[in-house]
C-alpha cells in the first residue's frame, strides 16, 4: 500500500532529522551535514510541488537553508522535526518569492519558467495570509492536509492527537477560513 510506505518512509526521516539535528545540537559537524543535504533535497521537492517552477528555485533553497540554520536553536527535540522544518522553509519561500516579485515587477521577466500565470503566485501567497491568522492548531491541520498532502490519519500521528480531534481541528480551521474570505467580501 502507497499510504503506508509513504509514512514508513516519513517516519524513518523524521527519526533521521531528528537524531541529526540533536547530534548537531552537541557539535557532530557530520551529522549536521547529511542533515542539511537531505533538507536540501526535501526542500527543492517541496517547493516545486507547491510553487511550480520558479527562476529562483536554487536560491530559494538556499535561503530556506539559512533560515533553518539560523533556527535551529529552536527545534525541540520532543515535537516533530518535519513540521517544524516544514514551518521555517515554507515562510522563508515566500519571503524569496515575494522579494523576487517586487524586484522583477517593472521588467519582464516572470517568476514562472514555464510561461504560467504569475497571479497564481500571488492566488497561493493571499492563502498563506489567511493560514497566519488562523489558531496555530487550525492551521496546522490544514497545512498537512491540504498542503503536506498527508491523510488525517497520517496529519493525527505527527500532530500526536487522535484522528477525530485532527477532523476537528480541520473543520473549524476550514469554517475560519470561510469567514474570513467572506468578511473581504470573497466568493468561497
Amino acid at each position: 500500500m502507497q499510504i503506508d510506505s509513504q509514512a514508513t518512509r516519513w517516519s524513518a526521516d523524521e527519526q533521521r532529522w531528528a537524531a541529526w539535528m540533536t547530534s548537531a545540537h552537541r557539535g557532530d559537524q557530520q551529522a549536521y551535514r547529511e542533515l542539511l543535504g537531505e533538507l536540501a533535497v526535501t526542500i527543492e521537492t517541496y517547493l516545486r510541488a507547491r510553487f511550480g517552477a520558479i527562476d529562483a528555485l536554487e536560491d530559494c533553497v538556499q535561503e530556506c537553508l539559512l533560515a533553518i540554520h539560523k533556527a535551529r536553536h529552536t527545534y525541540n527535540p520532543s515535537r516533530p522535526f518535519r513540521p517544524w522544518m516544514f514551518t521555517i522553509a515554507r515562510h522563508r519561500a515566500i519571503d524569496v518569492l515575494r522579494q523576487s516579485k517586487n524586484h522583477r515587477r517593472g521588467g519582464e521577466v516572470s517568476l514562472f519558467e514555464d510561461g504560467s500565470d504569475p497571479h497564481e503566485l500571488q492566488r497561493r501567497l493571499d492563502g498563506v495570509k489567511v493560514l497566519e491568522n488562523l489558531a496555530p492548531d487550525h492551521r496546522e491541520a490544514i497545512a498537512l492536509t491540504h498542503y503536506a498532502g498527508c491523510t488525517t490519519a497520517e496529519a493525527a500521528h505527527w500532530l500526536g492527537i487522535s484522528e477525530p480531534a485532527l477532523k476537528a481541528r480541520l473543520r473549524r480551521g476550514l469554517l475560519a477560513v470561510r469567514k474570513i474570505l467572506e468578511a473581504e467580501g470573497l466568493a468561497i
